[in-house]
């Protein structure tokens, strides 16, 4: 499975944010974040951008260590 499973597995632990959470934010089930985590799922294109936009409301530097760790290199 992806990339985007283990960065945002690393980052929900590094930052302390559930799943639920995540979940919540971006209006999808735990379930579907759980499988992401993970990695039995590889989220979709739009998903990943979904999951920055809900760290971003969580908290911005999560978001920015997701982006950084998916793409596997420095945003800035």
């Amino acid at each position: 499975m992806g990339k985007a499973g283990q960065a945002l597995k690393q980052v929900l632990e590094t930052y302390g944010i559930s799943q639920n959470r995540v979940a919540v934010m971006m209006g999808t089930r735990r379930g579907n974040v759980h499988r992401w985590v993970n990695e039995m799922a590889d989220p979709a294109a739009d998903a990943v951008l979904e999951i920055r936009d809900a760290l971003e409301k969580i908290e911005p530097d999560a978001a920015e260590e997701f982006i950084r760790l998916y793409l596997g290199r420095s945003t800035q």
